[in-house]
């Protein structure tokens, strides 16, 4: 049974922390660590104690974790930055909150101490003989230990102790991957052999003057070789214990929001009866209104699941190949329930939700391809621009003229000229991109516009229509990337406030625009009136750009069955980089990376000079066998990932990628991984450093083939629309919602009152012949009874076949401790 681990977290937001710089204030970031390996780095906010950084991430750990951290840190211009505090979760503490984690936490104190991180690998051993007594332990190797020295290395050596006896390894310099090899051995007295004491197995960074390093430990109890004489396997090194010091707020505190989901999934084929329940849902329902399989769904769905549940639906649907007639069966029943057309999709139901996911997850793409340029242009130009005369701040805009002080109108006059240029820039984007639009896009809209003309046929309700429309494709999808582009991968960091201002103002009328118009005048924003009159001239052509978005042929959607939520040929990530100049002489680090521009398909990684170069050089993805970090002693350089390929000989060739920031790092690490997560040939291990100077740097091996010193993390991956379809991780997700509303499902369909029991019955008995000729009674369940009984028995299998699994673990465990 496989493991699925999927970590959310989002920083809010952090107050009262200390100033670190000559003026008084700070600049603070926040850097995630889970167990000690960096996964995210929030924007600087500049000259603030109180910063709002509102930054949320997904990541799927399928090895689990052990720990996730914050560090909070002071940007320097120059120098080193300044350490403000960290705060640290344990994964119990996380998973211990059901609904999650939502607080302040005090920031406390950063110990050397307790940043420890890797693995040993240790051979113990007690050897009983008429002679003597002698606990064995050979030191084999560690990988991945913390870097404690300047060189991004450390010196380690090893130290094992019992009691008052002791002895040390070897140092081995310059290598977070040490090879021992060597065996230490302890003579014990016969009465110790009694003792419940612990072994410790230490490992320290030589430092030629000053104290050692503290790199980690292991304990072992001495118990457990009574039991077990030979120990063998990869430990944990845990930090030395201090506990966590809360320095009382005094370096301020953050508040965090941070949830696990843990699941356990099952071979597919115990998920199966699900899925056919939910796609008889939407290809043969017998009446819209009748219950069904994703109506009872709905039921028990609350209202803070309801996003997460819509987006699963979407990806289990999108893998068969039916999403559009899923949307389309939602659609119907929201339409038909709704009498007044103002109030259509106004509401979170499942209907809308699905609807906002769905584009998400096969428009984002698209939604790059028309907003990036414009939305790059604003953040590069960081206009001032405001309309309101309340916040107008003379102090904030630059000399608009050399007569003398800029007047209130003309800063009114300079925004509204700048905002026109942005908001008509944005639109003729918009409505010129019909063939850019995903066809599954469009013919989603097309089912939409079609229901909702039928059940709106009046003359008055004309433009109902196109609202609805609109309302998905302006409000819940471009308006939202323009507020915050960020959260929809358009920019790397947040807009400053100047920026985040004129966003909030593009979006607010290009809000208005998508309900054409109409609404215009009757707000409380007067001030916005000045560009009353270009969203006014904007409603024709959007209502043409509709009438064309919806005029395609349905056929030209697939419904094959399906990996991923795009094309094989469509561009998933592109941008510059940084190669390795492998060929030729050695040349210095700084020298041997050349900028290239890179685009990743689903079929190949491709690079060239430019954009616009002819000639591209590629690597099929399915030669791709291990997407990782490298050290960064390899090169003396930052942020630097490699992709090792297998050749069809068998041969092994790597590239050095180097990328601008960590958040560039990681958001390439995981796209790559996704695309090729199928691949047969994937790598167990890898070597995080470079074959330099005839041998590797990270373990220092002379062998150029010899196998890797570090564990791969080919699953381990950021969450976002781009994530591969797997079915059975999805249906899981699903399988658990409606166990938690078996009991109100199982209440109001399938419990019969007192008063009607007995008619009830008398009703739906009746007398069937099977064919071997016995005569038997069946109870006629009405069709909306049916359908409760099978999802409830569908639920009470899966239940049970977890159970199953999970008994079945705990037995293999029992066996692995008594018969090691």
């Amino acid at each position: 049974m496989a493991k699925n681990t999927s970590l959310y977290f989002r920083i809010v937001e952090g107050r009262n922390l200390p100033a670190k710089d000559v003026s008084g204030t700070s600049d603070p970031y926040c850097i995630v660590k889970v167990d000690n390996e960096v996964v995210a780095r929030t924007a600087t906010v500049w000259k603030n104690l109180n910063p709002f950084w509102g930054e949320e991430y997904t990541l799927h750990l399928p090895m689990g974790f052990h720990s996730l951290s914050f560090h909070v840190m002071d940007e320097d211009t120059i120098g080193h930055d300044d350490v403000i505090g960290k705060i640290t979760l344990s994964k119990e503490a996380i998973g211990s909150q059901s609904k999650g984690l939502d607080s302040w936490l005090n920031l406390t104190r950063v110990d050397p101490d307790d940043e420890v991180q890797g693995e040993i690998h240790l051979s113990l051993e007690l050897l009983k003989d008429t002679e003597k007594i002698s606990l064995r332990c050979q030191v084999i190797e560690a990988r991945d230990l913390a870097p404690r020295d300047i060189s991004g290395t450390s010196d380690p050596f090893a130290r094992v102790i019992f009691n008052n006896h002791s002895a040390e390894t070897s140092i081995i310099k310059k290598t977070r991957f040490p090879h021992w090899g060597e065996t230490l051995e302890l003579e014990l007295d016969p009465e110790e052999l009694s003792e419940e004491g612990t072994v410790t197995v230490e490992v320290w960074d030589w430092d030629m003057v000053g104290k050692n390093d503290f790199l980690g430990k292991v304990e072992i109890p001495f118990a457990c070789l009574h039991k077990t004489p030979l120990l063998e396997g990869w430990f944990r090194l845990l930090p030395l214990g201090n506990n966590e010091v809360d320095a009382g707020g005094k370096l301020g505190a953050l508040r965090l929001k941070v949830r696990l989901v843990e699941d356990r999934i099952l071979p597919s084929v115990y998920y199966q009866p699900l899925i056919d329940l939910l796609v008889e849902s939407v290809i043969s329902p017998t009446e819209v209104e009748d219950s069904s399989a994703l109506t009872m769904l709905e039921e028990v769905t609350t209202v803070e699941s309801r996003q997460d549940v819509a987006m699963t639906l979407v990806k289990i649907y999108l893998g068969q190949g039916l999403v559009v007639p899923f949307l389309d069966y939602l659609n119907t029943r929201e339409v038909n329930h709704t009498t007044d057309p103002n109030t259509l999709f106004r509401s979170n139901s499942l209907a809308s939700k699905a609807m906002e996911q769905f584009m998400k997850a096969v428009g984002m793409l698209y939604l790059h391809e028309v907003l990036k340029p414009i939305i790059n242009r604003i953040f590069d130009e960081k206009k001032y621009i405001e309309l309101d005369p309340c916040k107008i701040d003379l102090n904030r805009t630059r000399r608009i003229s050399f007569k003398g002080a800029v007047s209130e109108a003309e800063v009114r006059d300079s925004s509204v000229e700048m905002l026109q240029g942005y908001l008509t820039s944005i639109i003729e984007s918009i409505v010129g991109s019909v063939d850019q639009c995903p066809p599954v896009m469009r013919v989603a809209f097309k089912q939409l516009h079609k229901r909702v003309e039928e059940q709106f046929a009046e003359p008055e309700n004309e433009d109902v229509k196109y609202l609805a429309i609109s309302g998905f494709f302006f409000l819940r999808f471009f308006a939202p990337a323009i507020l915050t582009p960020k959260l929809f991968q358009l920019r790397d960091q947040h807009a400053d406030t100047r920026t985040s201002r004129t966003l909030l103002l593009l979006a607010k009328a290009l809000q208005s625009v998508g309900n054409l118009g109409l609404q215009l005048g009757h707000g409380k924003e007067q001030w916005m009136a000045p560009l009353h009159p270009i969203i006014l001239r904007s409603v024709a052509s959007v209502k043409d750009f509709l009438d064309k978005l919806i005029d395609i042929d349905h056929d030209i959607v697939s419904e094959v069955p399906q990996r991923a939520v795009f094309m094989p040929s469509v561009t998933v990530k592109e941008g510059y980089l940084h190669k390795h100049k492998a060929e030729g002489p050695q040349l210095l680090s700084r020298f041997a990376f050349k900028k290239r521009y890179f685009w990743l398909t689903s079929e190949t990684l491709s690079y060239a000079k430019t954009p616009d170069w002819q000639v591209r050089s590629s690597i099929p993805i399915q030669c791709v066998c291990a997407v990782e970090r490298v050290d960064e002693n390899a090169f003396q350089q930052q942020n630097v990932m490699q992709v090792i390929t297998q050749d069809n000989d068998g041969q092994l060739h790597t590239m050095y990628i180097q990328c601008k920031n960590v958040n560039e790092l990681n958001q390439w690490l995981s796209a790559i991984r996704k695309v090729s997560i199928y691949n047969e040939r994937m790598l167990p291990s890898f070597h995080p450093g470079a074959h330099r100077s005839g041998k590797w740097t990270c373990c220092l091996q002379a062998d150029r083939a010899v196998t890797g010193c570090s564990r791969t993390h080919s699953a381990v991956t950021l969450g976002d629309w781009s994530d591969p379809l797997d079915p059975d991780v999805e249906t899981q997700t699903i399988y658990k919602q409606l166990l938690q509303g078996r009991d109100k499902l199982r209440k109001k369909h399938l419990e019969i009152p007192d008063a009607d029991q007995t008619s009830s019955n008398k009703e739906q008995i009746s007398s069937d012949i099977h064919p071997d000729g016995a005569e038997c009674n069946v109870q006629l369940l009405k069709p909306g009874q049916s359908v409760a009984a099978r999802l409830l028995a569908v639920i009470e299998d899966l239940e049970q076949a977890h159970a199953t699994f999970q008994r079945r673990e705990k037995e293999d465990a029992t066996s692995v401790i008594l018969n090691p």
